[in-house]
């Protein structure tokens, strides 16, 4: 009942409302527009029929171009597709603000869990003791980052911010001037954005979204839990890894991340300024003046002078005697207002966002390795010293080091790094920064590197205010992660730092990489048998363990329906904090409104609280474990000889848009890590590798192998037995669905060219077979009749998105073709791919 509802509700608020407002493009400001407004549908259908007629991407143009407008000329026909790419850029904007606005209505019908219907189970259960004790420590921590798949600049933000409320009132003439600003404004960077650049377009979303909904999510668990003095101002944390994040981005230097912080800092300042401006109008009292006017001095000199810091302790003070005085002098009035910017304050200190520091692993090893070069104590290679001599230098040995006496760049900058990090926290407050976290983590030096790091920076071994956190991404570092941990836990001088760290450890589990190198299914079933045996090896040895999940936005990477992932982890898992990553244009198509942010912050809390409450129990059987196990291998054997296939890589760089992401200006990390002249596997960043398959539509990552590995089961007349597993185990199932939102995301046809192609034929069909495959076997498993057959809003969105970009993916194959045949035009067919993955990923909101 509520789906039905809730699909009526999007045909009313998001199907019609946009076909009315897309006809206002047609008077888009643009040389020629209203041809390219009026042709696209005509376009539209010859792409549809014509691929579906196992045409290829020239023959449908050949077609479009000669019959219906006679256009002869090439360079001609180029210019119309570029206006195509803009028009079709412009409608997707449209469509992400018409849905966005359509957003707090929608959820009217939404068969999840909020905060309100949680708090509503409760009520019923009488189970607030259990909740209220849970609500008191439990926490999620967001994590923003800006991979390069987040591009809108503030300009195009504030567009989108003004067309939701226009769109809410129904504003016609104002829809139309706003969409005629947005015909003249650029969409893409005029260059590469700087990391600088990067942070301050999230700071931005900080500032005018997330300020406002973390307050008000907080005062509503507070005025509804059943609790007088409810003070877990952690209920909600932000982190932030642009400026902090160096993981392969040289860019991201020392002086980059100070200035983040101070960014950071100055922001909030600003924030917390306004909301004492508009409390001044309210507090007109002759008595608080002076207290009022004091702090609102300082915060005015913090915003803008970053050595004019004030601290936490002293606005909460400041604030702390104005309420006194309110509330002995003045009735009390607008104390209300004035207890929630104490929260406000309680909850974002003068950090705003905790400033996660990320590096890979390997670099920290050139680093020691130099510093140890230096000490003398090795002449070129760490496999000089036997361990227990390596373990002194790391635990023991004081150094005092001076970037200045290094000649490499990321040496030099690794120790000013972390020698700056002190001066940070002096300013942000320790909670501004106090995560290092290590990239490829797969022994126990990717941890003790670090801390000797900070040893010999200036910290001393019992002041390390610092969380060290290894990140187990690959198939081998997840293979090795109970034995690196608790090696750690046996080494007395990191157990004795983990006591002042509260005896508690995070980790975090990359779901990207994980998935590049096992595939889909191995990864994820991976990444919870090591949650698993973690979180038991951390229980044993009196450590609370913190998982951290670097999800991306698609189900390739960790993403797809997170409340549903979540919430299906067993109770074997430690359920103390929810931490996430938020990647790419995720962050504005998930978490970018108000209401976005939190109902799906929400999503989040109820996830983590549901587990372990209301008898609810998520075991997996030893036998269910035994067949996830099967399937898992069985799977990944099918992944593993498609990456070891001699097309693999080729077929990337040759036939996909693979490296046209690093000449787009989307973000500032080079697509891969390192600069080796030949590409592999391993230096590729999961972001452009899971992007092109998504730009090509055929979004391996996302299943493939699970066909192949089911259809052996039901060879051997075990199908039955799959489909109690997804009928009976939410974490298997959860998977599914997942992996059917990359199956419906899916087109082969696009690129049926490629069967007959000379060198990539053979490989193209691969992929196609096991595609068929796999939708067939998931259907037949979980007895839909097609793939999100139940979620009916989800699957009407992609319908609609894939509709509006599909004529820019047949102008983006049919350029890839014409650069292999050596056109004469080829830079400006290059510039066609640059241009068109822009919408495309955008439509696909988790593409990438």
């Amino acid at each position: 009942m509520h789906q039905s509802k809730r699909l009526e509700e999007f045909k009313k608020s998001v199907t019609n409302k946009f076909n009315i407002y897309n006809s206002l493009f047609l008077s888009l400001p643009y040389q020629n527009v209203e041809n390219v407004g009026m042709l696209i549908p005509l376009l539209f259908d010859q792409c549809e029929k014509g691929l579906k007629a196992g045409k290829n991407p020239q023959e449908i143009l050949e077609t479009f171009f000669t019959n219906f407008i006679g256009m002869k000329d090439e360079r001609e026909r180029l210019d119309f597709m570029f206006r195509v790419i803009q028009y079709v850029e412009r409608q997707v904007v449209l469509y992400d603000s018409v849905e966005d606005s359509a957003f707090p209505e929608l959820q009217k019908y939404s068969p999840s869990l909020s905060i309100k219907d949680y708090f509503e189970l409760v009520n019923r259960t009488k189970n607030w003791d259990k909740v209220s004790k849970k609500l008191s420590s439990f926490s999620a921590r967001i994590v923003l980052t800006a991979h390069p798949t987040q591009f809108y600049t503030p300009a195009v933000l504030d567009i989108i911010a003004e067309l939701h409320s226009l769109i809410n009132e129904d504003r016609i003439h104002d829809i139309d001037l706003t969409l005629q600003q947005l015909g003249l404004t650029s969409l893409v960077n005029a260059k590469k954005p700087t990391p600088l650049d990067e942070a301050k377009n999230i700071i931005y979303i900080l500032r005018h979204t997330y300020y406002d909904a973390v307050g008000e999510l907080f005062q509503y668990v507070k005025s509804n839990i059943h609790e007088e003095d409810f003070d877990n101002y952690r209920l909600i944390k932000l982190g932030f890894w642009p400026g902090g994040d160096r993981d392969g981005n040289p860019f991201v230097t020392a002086k980059i991340t100070k200035q983040v912080a101070e960014e950071l800092r100055l922001t909030l300042m600003k924030c917390y300024y306004n909301e004492l401006k508009e409390l001044r109008r309210k507090l007109t009292f002759k008595g608080l003046q002076d207290d009022l006017n004091k702090l609102s001095n300082k915060l005015y000199k913090a915003m803008f002078d970053a050595n004019a810091s004030i601290g936490y302790e002293e606005i909460i003070t400041r604030l702390e005697a104005i309420k006194d005085k309110l509330a002995s002098d003045y009735h009390e009035l607008y104390l209300d207002r004035l207890d929630q910017f104490i929260d406000k304050v309680h909850i974002f200190k003068t950090h705003f966002a905790s400033l996660d520091i990320r590096q890979d692993h390997s670099k920290h090893k050139l680093a020691v390795r130099a510093i140890l070069k230096q000490q003398g104590a090795i002449q070129e290679d760490l496999a000089e010293l036997e361990q227990t001599e390596m373990l002194h230098w790391l635990l023991e040995k004081n150094l005092k080091l001076n970037p200045k006496d290094f000649d490499e760049e990321i040496v030099a900058d690794t120790i000013s790094n972390i020698q700056q990090l002190k001066e940070i926290q002096g300013k942000n407050g320790e909670e501004g920064c106090n995560r290092y976290i290590i990239s490829n983590s797969e022994d126990i030096y990717a941890v003790l590197f670090v801390f000797a790091l900070f040893r010999w920076s200036g910290w001393k071994t019992d002041e390390i205010t610092f969380d060290i956190i290894p990140l187990f991404e690959t198939m081998k570092g997840m293979d090795a992660a109970e034995e690196v941990m608790q090696t750690l836990f046996d080494t007395p001088i990191y157990r004795k730092h983990l006591e002042q760290r509260k005896d508690s450890h995070t980790i975090m589990l990359g779901f990207s990489d994980g998935t590049k190198d096992g595939g889909y299914l191995k990864a994820n079933w991976s990444i919870l048998k090591t949650k698993e045996t973690l979180s038991k090896v951390c229980k044993k040895n009196g450590i609370k363990a913190i998982f951290f999940d670097g999800r991306g936005g698609p189900p390739a990477r960790g993403g797809g329906k997170t409340h549903r992932f979540y919430s299906s982890q067993t109770n074997d898992v430690a359920n103390h904090e929810i931490q996430l990553t938020i990647q790419g244009q995720t962050i504005t198509s998930t978490y970018g409104t108000k209401a976005q942010f939190m109902h799906n912050s929400e999503q989040l809390l109820t996830a983590g609280l549901s587990n372990n409450l209301f008898g609810k129990e998520h075991t997996i059987s030893a036998a269910q474990r035994k067949l996830i196990e099967e399937l898992s291998e069985l799977s990944f054997s099918k992944y593993d000889a498609l990456k070891q296939h001699e097309k693999f890589i080729p077929y990337l760089e040759h036939r996909s848009t693979l490296k046209y992401y690093t000449k787009a200006n989307i973000g500032s990390r080079p697509g891969k890590r390192g600069n080796k002249e030949r590409l592999t596997l391993s230096d590729l960043r999961a972001i452009s590798f899971v992007g092109s398959w998504s730009q090509l539509k055929q979004n391996v990552p996302g299943y493939f192998g699970l066909g192949s590995a089911i259809l052996k089961l039901k060879e051997e007349g075990r199908l039955r037995e799959v489909k109690k597993l997804y009928k009976d185990v939410p974490f298997f199932r959860a998977l599914m669905h997942n992996s059917m939102m990359s199956l419906a995301k899916t087109n082969f046809d696009l690129t049926s060219y490629m069967k007959d192609d000379s060198e990539y034929g053979e490989f193209w069909n691969i992929l196609n077979d096991e595609f068929q495959l796999s939708k067939k076997m998931l259907l037949q498993i979980s007895g839909l009749k097609i793939l999100m057959e139940d979620e009916e809003v989800s699957r009407e969105s992609v319908k609609i998105r894939e509709k509006i970009v599909l004529p820019l993916l047949v102008i983006q194959q049919n350029a890839l073709y014409h650069i292999t045949q050596n056109s004469e035009f080829r830079e400006l067919y290059e510039k066609i791919v640059t241009r068109s993955l822009y919408g495309n990923i955008n439509a696909s909101r988790n593409s990438a």
